[in-house]
């Protein structure tokens, strides 16, 4: 799964920065994937970006409660 290192908030095709999802910022050797790889890493990427929402969601709702 996709760590970003925080060097570019919009570094790759979806802000990786280990190379994992071919986006050539990390050390992949690969520079070509199929689509279903492309698929899959574009769905872990949305679920992650879901989790982030709840995150800043949660934190928003306890600064409103202060």
């Amino acid at each position: 799964m996709c760590q970003p290192r925080g060097t570019s908030r919009f570094a790759g095709l979806q802000g990786c920065t280990c190379g994992c999802c071919g986006c050539g910022c990390g050390p992949s050797f690969r520079r070509f994937f199929s689509s279903k790889e492309e698929q899959e890493c574009l769905e872990a990427y949305r679920d992650q970006l879901k989790k982030e929402l709840a995150g800043v969601e949660e934190r928003i709702d306890e600064l409103k409660r202060k």
